[in-house]
C-alpha cells in the first residue's frame, strides 16, 4: 500500500480522517459511491470540501493511487468528483483515481474562488499517524 507523504492525516480541529495507517489484512476497504443528501450535517461536509481540498492541492488533476487514503472519505467523493482511472476495482490500494476538476469546480465552488476560497491550515510538519 502506497503511503501518501505529505498528504493531510485528518480535517483539522476534528476527527475526520483523511489517510489509514496500515493496510487492513483482510484487504482494502471497499469503495462505495455514497449519495449525498441535502440534510447532512455541516462538519460532513466540511470533511468533504477538506478532503476535496486536500486531493486537489496534492494531486490537482492528474491520477494518483489509492493507497492509504481512507475508504469512507474517498466514498463520499467516488463517481462525481473523484472517478476511477480505468475499470473501478473498489477493493484494491492500487486503484488509480484522479479528481474530475469540472465537476468538482461545479460542486464545491468555494474551492476554486480566487478570493476567499476556504483555509484549512493544514499541519505540514506531522501528519499524526506514527510509521
Amino acid at each position: 500500500m502506497l503511503k501518501h507523504r505529505g498528504f493531510p492525516g485528518r480535517l483539522p480541529s476534528s476527527d475526520f480522517q483523511f489517510i489509514i495507517r496500515r493496510a487492513n489484512k483482510k484487504g482494502a476497504t471497499k469503495l462505495v459511491a455514497r449519495e449525498r443528501f441535502r440534510d447532512r450535517a455541516p462538519a460532513d461536509r466540511r470533511a468533504d470540501e477538506g478532503f476535496l481540498a486536500a486531493l486537489i492541492a496534492h494531486f490537482g488533476g492528474e491520477p494518483f493511487e489509492r493507497g492509504n487514503l481512507d475508504a469512507g472519505r474517498l466514498s463520499w467523493l467516488l463517481g462525481r468528483e473523484v472517478v476511477a482511472v480505468g475499470p473501478l476495482d473498489p477493493t484494491s490500494y492500487d486503484q488509480l483515481l484522479r479528481v474530475d476538476m469540472a465537476r468538482a469546480e461545479a460542486n464545491f465552488p468555494q474551492l476554486f474562488q480566487k478570493d476567499g476560497a476556504p483555509e484549512f491550515d493544514w499541519d505540514d510538519d506531522d501528519d499524526g499517524w506514527e510509521d
